[in-house]
């Protein structure tokens, strides 16, 4: 039982390329490897870029009533 044999892989190879055909494979790693190399990417820039502060409660409160006053003129309208 263990692992399969070099034949086995091949075999199982075969049957991938006969359903999905080379082309979809061939696209399916193209994508799969620009989305590694854009990952890659975004992880390098935000190295380098500054951590944003949190953001305090009193900044919170403020958004909040704001958003409420937006929305009380919105429902007085209507």
């Amino acid at each position: 039982m263990g692992t399969f044999s070099i034949w086995h892989w091949l075999v199982v190879l075969a049957i991938v390329v006969l359903v999905f055909g080379t082309k979809k494979l061939r696209n399916l790693g193209s994508d799969l490897g620009n989305a590694v190399k854009g990952f890659k990417e975004g992880m390098k820039g935000s190295e380098g870029e500054q951590v944003e502060t949190p953001i305090t409660q009193q900044q919170i409160v403020n958004r909040s009533t704001e958003e409420a006053g937006i929305k009380e003129k919105n429902e007085t309208k209507l």
